[in-house]
């Protein structure tokens, strides 16, 4: 593990849950880990229910967009986590993956995308807790 853990949060249209876990973990790290985001399949745009709750939560939502994962951003993580970007995922062995099996909140209702981005927040601060030992975690994000 390097000096400030590097997180690749990866899912299929990465416009959506991968968005929320970057950010997220990002919250949560406080500076002290490296997080980006890709997918296998990478959409236009961030979904705007999924832009509207972070955003709401006083996420910055403004410099995200879908990015395409790539076997190099694989190689540089020591974490990656998985949302739903199945075998088009690389996998290396030796590596630490985590799969979180978050619903897709692509058309949702707010308050169904309130509730996943509530079960990634969670998966969030215990992967944050795990790998910065003794870090303290920030507050929540909230409007």
């Amino acid at each position: 593990m390097t000096a400030r853990p590097e997180v690749l949060v990866a899912c299929r249209k990465n416009a959506g849950r991968s968005v929320a876990g970057r950010l997220l973990l990002a919250h949560y790290g406080a500076g002290r880990l490296v997080v980006t985001s890709a997918g296998s399949e990478p959409g236009a745009e961030v979904h705007p229910e999924v832009r509207a709750v972070l955003t709401e939560r006083g996420l910055d939502v403004s410099h995200e967009f879908p990015k395409p994962l790539t076997d190099e951003a694989v190689q540089q993580a020591d974490v990656v986590v998985t949302m739903g970007c199945g075998e088009a995922c690389p996998f290396y062995p030796g590596k630490r993956y985590e799969d979180w099996p978050v619903a897709d909140p692509a058309g949702q209702d707010p308050d169904t995308v309130r509730a996943i981005v509530d079960d990634i927040d969670g998966r969030a601060r215990a992967l944050v807790t795990d790998l910065l030992p003794g870090h303290v975690l920030p507050d929540a994000p909230q409007a």
